[in-house]
């Protein structure tokens, strides 16, 4: 293994973590549940509750820091909040790192090998620039993949990516149009290096059947989101995993939204008051777990 140079046991520790992520996607006949934190308590309360691994969320854990989705919180800010999550988990721990936070491939590596420092052992990658809506080229997205595989295997931990394509939401043509763009992307995705591969707004149960035949039972990850099928269904249509995406962060607003106007309109303080964790426990969520 390369990497020697680092610290003992850090890398071999690290490496194990990958590859038990990688098996988590290929477990026949069962479906990888992945929550998505977007800080250290939230991070911490899904690995305590007995999820398998962690994931983060761009747009949770962005809009927790101050910005918008996108790339706008630039590296450093992001690689920081990684950093800080992955010190307090012992679960595999993925990341979403939009569309890798640089134009180049230069670029790309440093963003790369800083989230392997993070500890990091998987990794979102997007086709589409944030501001513009715009799909990257298909080569160059590619390219980026294949980048990702080159730098993790110098570093001695390979990377899991879930290579993402958002082709149904802005491929320019009808629906069968986009739906092809984004089997064509999934599969080069795939054949780049991806491990799973992740087509934003498949929805309907039809349409992840259909995918989930053209991509031949390659690892399709999909968002729990309204409308999508149940999770005993998605994972009897061969399904490999299934993301929260933001909706945690939705959910967690929309609980602190629902008490507020309880308490300003009703005088109700039930909700704040029960159902809650205690000082103890949100403190206890900082705290690194033993490997």
């Amino acid at each position: 293994m390369s990497g020697k140079q680092e610290p003992s046991g850090i890398r071999i520790s690290q490496d194990r973590k990958a590859k038990e992520f990688a098996r988590l996607h290929n477990i026949p006949g069962k479906i990888l549940i992945l929550p998505n934190a977007w800080d250290v308590p939230s991070a911490r309360l899904f690995e305590n509750a007995g999820f398998p691994a962690v994931a983060t969320s761009s747009a949770g854990m962005f809009a927790s820091l101050g910005y918008p989705d996108g790339e706008a919180i630039g590296r450093k800010k992001f690689l920081d909040s990684v950093k800080r999550i992955g010190n307090v988990l012992s679960l595999p721990l993925s990341v979403d790192s939009v569309a890798g936070f640089g134009k180049n491939t230069k670029d790309l590596k440093v963003t790369v090998k800083g989230l392997i420092e993070a500890g990091a052992v998987g990794m979102n990658i997007e086709d589409f620039e944030h501001e513009t809506k715009q799909l990257y080229p298909l080569e160059f997205q590619v390219k980026k993949i294949a980048t990702i595989m080159e730098v993790t295997k110098n570093l001695g931990v390979k990377v899991f990516v879930n290579a993402r394509t958002d082709s149904l939401r802005y491929f320019e043509g009808d629906d069968d149009d986009k739906f092809e763009e984004a089997v064509r992307r999934c599969k080069e995705f795939r054949d780049a290096g991806a491990g799973c591969v992740y087509p934003m707004g498949l929805v309907r149960k039809e349409d992840i059947e259909r995918f989930v035949r053209e991509m031949n039972g390659f690892p399709i990850n999909v968002m729990l989101r309204t409308g999508v099928p149940p999770l005993n269904d998605l994972e009897s249509i061969g399904i490999k995993r299934v993301s929260f995406g933001p909706g945690a962060s939705y959910a967690a607003m929309g609980l602190l939204k629902k008490i507020s106007n309880e308490i300003l309109n009703e005088r109700n303080t039930d909700s704040l008051l029960n159902g809650g964790i205690s000082y103890d426990e949100l403190i206890s969520l900082t705290e690194p777990r033993p490997e």
